[in-house]
């Protein structure tokens, strides 16, 4: 259970309620006129008590008649008062600085982590790249040296190969940075992406499922689906709608199978077409020399039998670097709608 969902949980059954929830819902329940009290708060009660409140969900009037009988009366007509972002900011702006309200929101509705640091590690590095690759360089080098090793790692290879060479260059040469210039680094992190990230952060749960089921292997996955599909049909179809696996890789043009090729390690390339029907095996040997997909069958023929795991792996990786390639424009995927299709 996340924290979000124990929070909910205890606010419904009125059970483990934390200082910092209880007060919450006494804040929520007395409306607009807690600005005094808000304003009397250090920026750790506030910190708490916000990110408490937007948590909250449906809580019951029963719950709010047991920690203050004498508000009952200012609790809405439905008995119940509804704790959310959008209440939470409404309700901090009453009495709070702008700038102080969207720095609170963003620190509940922004990546996790105590500093921004912390937060960036926990940015995907497709994300924080594309955000990167449009500062000085110098400014990157500190922004990748304060990260942890293997998030920068990750990050530098979706650069654009020069400039994650100009980066990584400036990082050999820096020295220690003034602790204003990181101050102002973390500001413009903070005002320029955290603030637009948290903003535009949110996604369709169908997407974001068709991720988890694209990370599957082939079992899992159909488990999960015919399971998925005896429980909600339209859902399960949303999401098959949605997921890019092995076999769309059919739908790339000529020049994407052929970029294809070159970014996939040959083993790899060799077993995930192990596994696939002939048709695809006939897709990606067509856009291959003569003497290469020679090579190819012969390899595939020397193999042997495999395990169904390493191919639905391989095959997978295939479909990971193709979205790689696609995020850096090299190719261009399709979806599968009619709305995608190429004309040539």
């Amino acid at each position: 259970m996340s924290k979000r969902e124990a929070i909910q949980q205890a606010a419904a059954d009125g059970k483990n309620l934390t200082g910092s929830e209880k007060a919450a819902i006494l804040l929520l329940a007395l409306g607009e006129e807690t600005g005094p009290i808000w304003a009397a708060l250090d920026d750790e009660e506030l910190r708490d008590v916000s990110a408490a409140m937007s948590s909250l969900g449906v809580v019951q009037s029963s719950l709010v008649e047991d920690l203050i009988i004498e508000f009952v009366g200012k609790l809405s007509t439905s008995g119940s008062i509804t704790g959310n972002f959008e209440q939470t900011q409404r309700l901090l702006s009453q009495f709070l600085p702008g700038e102080k309200v969207d720095s609170l929101m963003e620190e509940i509705r922004g990546p996790a982590g105590r500093t921004m640091w912390d937060k960036l590690g926990n940015v995907s590095e497709t994300v924080l790249a594309n955000y990167l690759k449009n500062e000085y360089p110098q400014t990157v080098a500190v922004v990748l040296s304060k990260i942890k090793s293997d998030h920068a790692a990750r990050v530098l290879a979706c650069l654009p190969p020069d400039f994650a060479i100009e980066c990584m260059q400036r990082m050999l040469r820096m020295e220690p940075v003034a602790r204003d210039i990181i101050e102002k680094i973390e500001v413009t992190l903070r005002t320029e992406f955290m603030t637009n990230l948290a903003r535009t952060s949110k996604r369709d749960s169908h997407e974001q499922m068709a991720d988890i089921f694209n990370a599957f292997d082939r079992q899992t996955e159909g488990r999960f689906m015919t399971a998925l599909e005896e429980k909600s049909k339209e859902a399960a179809e949303r999401i098959r709608s949605l997921m890019f696996v092995f076999d769309d890789l059919a739908k790339l043009d000529p020049g994407g199978i052929q970029t294809l090729l070159k970014a996939v390690p040959k083993e790899k390339l060799t077993l995930a077409l192990k596994g696939a029907n002939e048709e695809m095996q006939d897709l990606f040997t067509s856009n291959m020399s003569e003497r290469a997909a020679k090579i190819l069958k012969e390899d595939m023929n020397s193999m042997g039998p495999v395990k169904l795991k390493d191919v639905d792996a391989a095959q997978q990786d295939m479909v990971y670097q193709a979205k790689e390639l696609a995020d850096r424009g090299e190719i261009m995927l399709a979806d599968g709608g009619a709305e995608d299709e190429l004309v040539y």
